[in-house]
């Protein structure tokens, strides 16, 4: 006789009542009589009744786990506490992707023809009939928690290019990371199958998950005439985090192009791909180029870990004026607002938090980008693809016939963009967008070299953000000192004129180099009348700056050195990001 059959009959004859379960957590000495009337008194008085675990989950007297395996003990059904490495992910094919997501089941092994699977509902004896007549085989059911079921699964189900990195560095000894060949390997059958070799997968697998848990940014893996060498670039700054033996060079890259489903034979031409993983059971994007090199193909991996992307407006690093005059900027009706900055000055980030805070179930918020960093709740994104010709200018042609409300263009990087996203914000619709100039007011001067007329300009730019990212003083060696001349000569203070400030000492938690993390330094340029007047004229940059000075425009650097003095940052770091 199967266990479920045994299931079946058990809770035919003991079917667990509420005060049941009350009972066997008293004896089991999880609640006191006393929560448990608690709880019984609450589950009466309340209009939308709820099942006595439930209620006992939510007033925190006792775990879901706990529950569940009370409930298994009266059935004599086994508890599990699930984790990715319990489950054989093939198994989970001989069920639909549907109905394990909608029923919390999840198929875990198959042993002679006998499946077991994990349920938190043990008392749906049509469940697991149903499990039975779809997967074909005799079921074995054992007891487990619901979040359990669903993050595990999250791992296993069916999807394109997914990979699970998580435990891939539990129980692995150092020969795993040894040389897997002996001389460089050349047959492309060879060096296919030593890519799917457990040393490799393994050593491939570490690299991905160390560089999230470090907080990496991109990944760069190269080879020089005798080592490979791994770096991250974590808070803007490269460090060598392994130097791999250079014969496992071609087998790690080889891995790297499989993954992404690259072509592992095109060594001389770059190559994109992306990888998708799950780490923690949460997705993380991994960008991934390809180029060939004197010593053999450079990667670099570029991680898009969503968890980290969309920020609320008010963390990014606004001082409490700016934030207001931003949230003033942002909230107009039509027009363009910019975000300007070079490559990894966090201007996307920036954006993702504007569209997250304005984005409502009343508004049509798109955007169109290349590629798409971040899934945005409740927004349309768009990915361009220039091989189909599918544009930026092409794509903001097509979503203005969306009806949009706010619209968001990843670059303004061309003439056909620019008059674009121009007629958008004349026909009264909000663009944002990013630039690549070294000020706030240097995106006007860049609007009209692209051809956008400099009336136009005045009449649809609502505001210029300007921004870069500075790293913050690491608190766990945070340290105050006194400014040696230099830097008081940085800061013009008088010599009579003290003042404190802050540095990291260096420590094991920021590898020594007394910064951990960044934060964003900003200048916000709003044209105002008199501004318009000088742009319509086009009015030459000097003169632009001069009016946005006498207006009390405030600088990168002022306020680097604000956030310095406040003790977010350092002076030279300042200095160094707005030189």
């Amino acid at each position: 006789m199967s266990l479920s059959s045994t299931t079946q009959q058990a809770a035919r004859r003991h079917p667990l009542q509420k005060r049941q379960l009350g009972e066997m957590l008293v004896e089991r000495e999880l609640i006191s009589e006393d929560q448990l009337q608690q709880a019984l008194e609450e589950q009466r008085s309340r209009s939308k009744r709820k099942l006595l675990g439930e209620l006992l989950v939510e007033l925190n007297l006792v775990t879901e786990e706990q529950i569940i395996e009370t409930v298994a003990v009266s059935y004599g059904v086994p508890y599990v506490k699930l984790n990715p490495r319990l489950a054989d992910p093939r198994v989970t094919e001989l069920l639909p992707k549907e109905f394990i997501e909608e029923h919390a089941v999840l198929p875990l092994f198959r042993v002679e023809g006998v499946l077991t699977i994990a349920v938190c509902e043990l008392e749906n004896l049509f469940l697991i009939e149903e499990v039975e007549r779809l997967s074909g085989c005799k079921i074995q059911i054992v007891a487990a928690a619901e979040s359990d079921i669903r993050s595990t699964s999250q791992s296993y189900l069916p999807d394109a290019n997914v990979f699970v990195i998580d435990d891939i560095y539990e129980d692995v000894d150092d020969e795993d990371f040894s040389v897997v060949v002996e001389k460089q390997v050349t047959d492309l059958g060879d060096l296919e199958l030593i890519a799917g070799q457990s040393p490799v997968v393994k050593l491939v697998n570490y690299i991905i998950y160390s560089a999230v848990q470090d907080r990496a940014s991109d990944i760069h893996i190269e080879a020089d005439d005798h080592r490979s060498r791994v770096r991250y670039r974590v808070d803007g700054g490269l460090f060598v985090k392994l130097t791999p033996p250079y014969q496992m060079h071609p087998a790690i890259v080889s891995r790297i192009k499989i993954m992404s489903k690259m072509d592992i034979a095109e060594r001389r031409q770059p190559q994109d791909g992306d990888i998708h993983v799950r780490l923690d059971g949460r997705p993380i994007d991994l960008r991934v180029s390809t180029m060939p090199a004197k010593f053999g193909e450079k990667v670099v991996i570029r991680i898009i870990d969503n968890r980290n992307s969309i920020v609320p407006i008010e963390k990014i690093g606004f001082d409490e004026e700016t934030l207001v005059k931003w949230r003033e900027i942002i909230s107009h009706a039509n027009g363009v607002v910019i975000v300007s900055g070079p490559t990894g000055s966090g201007k996307s980030t920036t954006l993702y938090s504007v569209l997250s805070e304005l984005s409502t179930d009343d508004l049509n918020v798109s955007t169109v980008e290349n590629p798409v960093e971040a899934n945005l709740p409740g927004i349309n994104q768009f990915q361009t693809n220039t091989k189909a010709g599918f544009t930026f200018g092409a794509a903001l042609r097509a979503m203005l016939r969306q009806d949009p409300d706010i619209l968001m263009v990843g670059e303004i990087r061309d003439q056909e963009t620019a008059l674009i996203a121009t007629q958008a914000a004349l026909t009264g619709h909000l663009v944002f967008s990013t630039l690549h100039t070294n000020d706030a007011v240097s995106a006007v001067t860049r609007l009209i070299n692209m051809g956008v007329e400099p009336f136009l300009v005045a009449a649809i730019l609502r505001g210029v953000l300007a921004q870069r990212l500075v790293r913050k003083i690491c608190p766990h060696c945070k340290e105050s000192y006194e400014p040696e001349e230099r830097t008081r000569a940085m800061l013009g203070l008088a010599e009579d004129e003290s003042i404190e400030l802050f540095r990291g000492a260096g420590c094991s938690r920021c590898r020594g180099t007394g910064f951990a993390g960044r934060l964003g330094i900003f200048e916000l340029f709003i044209p105002d009348d008199e501004m318009c007047e000088a742009i319509s004229r086009n009015a030459h940059m000097h003169e632009l700056k001069e009016i946005a000075v006498r207006q009390g425009f405030y600088s990168l650097r002022e306020d680097g050195l604000a956030k310095a003095r406040a003790g977010l940052t350092t002076v030279e770091e300042v200095f160094c990001v707005t030189s």
